[in-house]
């Protein structure tokens, strides 16, 4: 890859970086903040910080289509990236608007679904993916159908597995850091340029919102960044490997369904800063990490930072696994 390509990473990052503590701010100000919930005092941190990801990642996106046309005259791709981009926005201002409203209120589950598969139409109308289905050729059901369920699933069910530190976006980074290299292995690289162009923006994120936060990432960020892993399953043609690589949140979404989706992922948090589970069940894997910590810790004593790191320790386990089960499918 030519050097010039990594130009777009760098602007990705420092565009994300140095907006985000001006955002910081101004969030504060204008009341865009909330509780901390897994800390003693529960301070409140600025939200929707995700905004100066997807900006970072639309700055860096079209400087990429920038240097493609000018420097490399090439004009293949652009209906797809631009395609990309169009629904990183609608699915950005969706997730925008859930923040102002609160998490408490945010929109109704069938207003959510109906902009969620909106936000879906770019790929649509350019008819993006192939339309086989285990070796049936189902044509525009592939479009009309597959494609919605798929940015709706993978947008909604992203946003279940959060509430702690850093979680959310390790997680995206995780992904779609296995996904983009995928994309690089079977020859799509122009596809996994754009996927290491989000992680380099998640990256700067990173940095504010790991433990303990400065910023939260809001729904703008969860449902941006679980949109952008099925644009990739859609357009690597690698439905098969991404669903496995979301083991984690189907599952999730299983102990969700389980508390009819009215069950917290927060924990109950004790004097000393520890965690205990907020629940008699388990509701969530994060629930399930807080179960498993006290059970294996002579000490008994549970921390935040430690249930982010089992939850990204089990996501890498399955990421791995993937590559091993999907191989003939990964490697040339």
């Amino acid at each position: 890859m030519k050097l010039i390509l990594f130009l777009p990473f760098f602007l990705g990052f420092f565009v994300s970086f140095f907006s985000i503590p001006l955002w910081i701010k101004r969030a504060k100000r204008v009341g865009l903040a909330g509780k901390d919930m897994n800390k003693i005092k529960g301070e409140e941190v600025s939200e929707a910080g995700g905004v100066c990801v997807i900006m970072g990642f639309i700055f860096a996106v079209l400087s990429y289509i920038a240097i493609e046309t000018f420097y490399f005259d090439s004009v293949e791709n652009q209906v797809k990236i631009l395609s990309i981009v169009s629904v990183i926005i609608i699915i950005a201002f969706i997730g925008f608007i859930d923040d102002v409203l609160g998490w408490k209120i945010g929109l109704t589950k069938s207003i959510r679904i109906v902009l969620l598969a909106f936000a879906s139409l770019p790929l649509v109308v350019i008819n993006v993916g192939e339309s086989n289905l285990m070796g049936l050729n189902i044509g525009l059901l592939y479009p009309l159908l597959l494609i919605p369920i798929g940015i709706i699933g993978a947008s909604a069910t992203f946003n279940f597995l959060a509430g702690y530190n850093g979680l959310e976006t390790s997680q995206g980074i995780i992904i779609l850091s296995a996904l983009s290299a995928i994309t690089f292995l079977i020859g799509k690289s122009w596809l996994g340029i754009i996927g290491f162009i989000m992680i380099a923006c998640l990256i700067a994120f990173y940095i504010f919102n790991k433990y303990p936060a400065k910023v939260f990432p809001g729904d703008v960020l969860t449902y941006s960044i679980g949109a952008m892993v099925a644009i990739m399953a859609i357009f690597g043609n690698i439905e098969k490997i991404a669903l496995f690589f979301f083991i984690p949140y189907i599952l999730e979404t299983i102990f969700k369904l389980r508390g009819r989706l009215k069950k917290e992922s927060f924990a109950k948090v004790k004097e000393d800063g520890s965690l205990e589970m907020p629940y008699e069940k388990i509701y969530g894997l994060e629930h399930l990490a807080i179960y498993i910590l006290k059970k294996i810790k002579p000490s008994k004593k549970v921390y935040e930072k430690e249930v982010v790191f089992l939850i990204n320790l089990f996501q890498i386990i399955v990421i791995i696994t993937g590559f091993v089960i999907f191989r003939k499918g990964i490697f040339p």
